[in-house]
């Protein structure tokens, strides 16, 4: 299936793009996460497990047990503060 992936803040600057479409036979944000670690060194180092890392499915957040189909949306991002 093809999912649209969006990258913010510090995890676009690291990867160096703030999007891609993207094939994947992943099934869940954390299947699609641990494909992403091997796609290149950036990826690997910016969405590292041990890493916050905030996920968003179809515009709403969610967490790693979410259900990808096909032409969904996935970002990424760090965790943020306000103040």
């Amino acid at each position: 299936m093809k999912v649209t992936i969006k990258y913010f803040a510090s995890i676009r600057e690291a990867i160096g793009q703030g999007s891609e479409v993207r094939d994947t036979t992943a099934a869940t944000l954390a299947a699609l996460r641990d494909e992403l670690l091997t796609a290149t060194p950036a990826h690997a180092a910016s969405l590292a497990r041990g890493r916050s890392v905030r996920m968003a499915l179809n515009q709403v957040m969610s967490d790693e047990a979410a259900l990808l189909s096909d032409g969904c949306e996935v970002a990424f991002f760090p965790p943020v503060t306000g103040g």
